[in-house]
């Protein structure tokens, strides 16, 4: 294979001591994006990707208009109803970006744009539209933009009678703001200018200066983040404070904007509780008295501190209860047993209770948004591998399902019958089972030659669901079966698959997905040889783990934006998000920590061996992992590895951590990637 060189970066030798250890870092430079040489650095490695996937270029094209052509231009939401005005996003054809309107009193009423994306997107590289929050009185619509791609919005407010902007205009909040019953004011959450991390809640009052905002609370704990929201009952202003194992929450009823906020339970470490209002109660999910896979409480609304809580769902084992959906005649609860989502409904007043039915074992269903209280209707989705995704009004009363949209898939190709999905469970060294669900062509043979790409997350508790993608039908139609390992460090299985993935139980998580992909070449579904691997932020962690430890098992590997320089990230408390991130990692300042979080760290344990194929890519603004950890990886990787196999950099030098912000640019994103996986497959054609 006849190419250019691939870039060296130099070394500085730079020590770095911590618990009498001494970690040498010779790519520490690289993390200066003001220095001429970084920049110098990431284009030679961009040019570099270039070069090698040249011949690619006219496939990434296809690839980028099939997935394209699948996916209904003019596409809109399904419309909700709030306040007596239906809401409404919808596409246009050639849109990068939604608009957003409503309906007086019913859809057959003239169409009101509250804002068009793509006007409003004219000009920037990047845009964001953050929440949009509609005035009790319905004229004013508070709405953030963010146009560098660093999640710092600038809130503003638009009188939607007139079209026209106030000039109130607040910098660097996390774009959503939250009405008074006054239609005056609106509090919203402020972020520090540094880290991002959102540690202000203000108050502001229409018409005065933002400079004359009022600090309502401060999160002064760095490990906690702060927000504030509407209960769906209308009553109260709720401000809410989280870290990742602990909450709080503070109270003011919502005709009473100018009155303090009360405590609703103090913090304490370990306990994690929500709170959703009705009638004259509270009811709280909490993880109190151990509820590992958390219960559900109630409080009258004059005592809400937790020696007042009464139990009204009992914990249990079996099933983890994620949420509760609150209406006027029912409550619904959103459970998972098994792995599988369970959608409960329940009267309030006892005299009736049932399971929504659902038959797959690979499937996703979710309680959507569901703002109007007054209503027998529960608005749920569902998608499985293999089903595209469908809203459907569920009557709580008649159990009447009304399907209000089926998402479309173009191109005249896709028939659901064509694919087979199903749940495989593989067993881990220490003999725990591992769920994996799959999805592939009927016509798919299952052999040593068959190309899997297994794809996992495994942190912060997050599930990734079985669900439906028009964009993974390229590779399923290419003979690829996809994977989605439901690894320890995710909750599928409940809170203990996610207490038994971090800390110093995190190597869990990398041993099991190694675990998943032995199963899969045991089974005969495939081999070291068509065998690839994928993640994204903690996911790129996952990657950077087990390529260093099983390296060869994987024909290739795609790591998307990659947390990998776990240590020196970790004792960095100026970097976003470190200090909040200690309950999951751990905290590198106790040598206990430091020594576990060293043995995996991806950065830490690159070694002198073959490594497989690689497609790293990262953003220079990404604000959620930086790109000089990508970056530092890359080019140890070069110094170290014994192969001659590709190693590619792929920066995106305008955008931060979701990549690209279109709904169709952010494909060829994907179309690079498949590319990358497809070639190395020999299926570029």
């Amino acid at each position: 294979m006849s190419h250019k060189n691939p870039p060296k970066a130099k070394k500085v030798k730079k020590e770095l001591v911590i618990h009498d250890d001494v970690r040498l870092d010779n790519y520490y430079w690289l993390n200066d994006k003001e220095d001429e040489e970084v920049i110098s650095y990431l284009e030679s490695e961009n040019s570099y990707y270039e070069t090698l996937t040249a011949h690619t270029k006219d496939f990434q094209e296809n690839l980028f208009q099939e997935m394209k052509g699948r996916i209904k231009e003019d596409d809109s939401s399904v419309p909700y109803k709030l306040n007596d005005y239906w809401y409404s996003t919808r596409y246009e054809i050639g849109g990068e970006y939604p608009l957003y309107s409503r309906f007086k009193h019913s859809l057959e009423a003239i169409e009101e744009i509250m804002f068009n994306g793509n006007e409003m997107a004219k000009g920037h590289d990047y845009f964001s539209l953050g929440g949009i929050a509609i005035s009790p009185d319905n004229k004013l619509a508070a709405f953030g933009v963010d146009t560098i791609s660093r999640r710092q919005y600038t809130l503003q407010i638009k009188n939607l009678e007139t079209g026209v902007v106030l000039k109130d205009k607040i910098e660097n909040t996390t774009g959503d703001g939250v009405w008074a019953n006054d239609n005056k004011t609106l509090f919203y959450t402020r972020k520090d200018p540094v880290t991002l991390r959102s540690d202000k809640i203000f108050k502001h009052k229409l018409g005065t200066p933002t400079s004359e905002d009022v600090l309502i609370f401060h999160e002064e704990d760095d490990t906690f983040s702060t927000f504030v929201y509407r209960t769906k009952s209308k009553k109260y202003f709720v401000i809410g404070s989280f870290s990742t194992l602990t909450s709080e929450f503070q109270i003011l009823p919502t005709d009473n904007p100018d009155g303090e906020f009360v405590v609703f339970s103090p913090r304490k470490r370990g306990l994690e509780y929500t709170i959703f209002h009705y009638a004259n109660y509270f009811y709280i999910l909490t993880n109190k008295d151990k509820a590992e896979n958390f219960k559900l409480m109630r409080s009258s609304e004059l005592e809400t501190t937790s020696k007042h809580w009464q139990e009204f769902i009992p914990h249990r084992e079996e099933v983890l209860l994620e949420d509760i959906d609150i209406f006027k005649e029912y409550y619904v609860l959103s459970e998972r047993e098994n792995g599988l989502n369970k959608i409960r409904i329940i009267k309030w007043d006892g005299t009736e209770e049932y399971f929504l039915p659902f038959q797959s074992e690979t499937y996703t269903a979710f309680v959507g948004s569901n703002p109007d209280f007054d209503t027998e209707i529960l608005r749920y989705s569902y998608n499985s591998m293999s089903t595209p995704s469908s809203v459907i009004d569920f009557n709580m009363r008649t159990k009447e399902n009304d399907v209000k949209k089926e998402q479309e898939v173009l191109g005249g190709k896709f028939d659901k019958e064509n694919y087979l999905e199903l749940r495989l469970w593989a067993t881990a060294r220490d003999g725990e089972k591992i769920p994996m669900s799959l999805v592939y062509r009927k016509d798919t043979d299952l052999n040593e030659n068959t190309p899997v790409l297994q794809y996992a997350y495994g942190s912060y508790g997050a599930t990734i669901d079985p669900y439906f993608s028009t964009v993974r039908l390229s590779l399923l139609d290419r003979g690829f079966v996809y994977v989605i390992a439901h690894i320890r460090g995710g909750e599928y299985l409940g809170r203990r698959w996610y207490d038994n993935g971090k800390l110093l139980k995190k190597k869990n998580t990398f041993t099991d997905f190694i675990d998943c992909s032995k199963f899969l070449i045991e089974q005969k579904m495939t081999s070291a040889q068509h065998l690839y691997a994928m993640g994204g932020s903690a996911g790129g962690l996952l990657m950077g783990a087990i390529i260093n430890m099983q390296p060869d098992i994987y024909k290739g590997i795609i790591a998307a934006v990659p947390f990998v320089d776990v240590v020196t990230t970790m004792l960095d408390d100026s970097i976003p998000l470190t200090t909040g991130e200690y309950d999951e990692w751990g905290n590198p300042n106790e040598k206990e920590y430091y020594d576990y979080m060293k043995s995996y760290s991806p950065y830490d344990n690159v070694i002198e061996q073959e490594y497989p194929n690689m497609l790293v890519t990262t953003g220079l603004h990404d604000s959620q992992v930086q790109y000089f950890e990508p970056a530092k990886w890359v080019a140890k990787l070069r110094d170290l590895k014994t192969d001659n196999h590709q190693l590619l950099l792929n920066t995106n030098m305008e955008a931060g951590h979701g990549g690209a912000s279109g709904r169709f640019e952010s494909l060829r994103e994907v179309a690079k990637e498949y590319a990358f996986l497809l070639d190395l497959e020999g299926k570029i054609s």
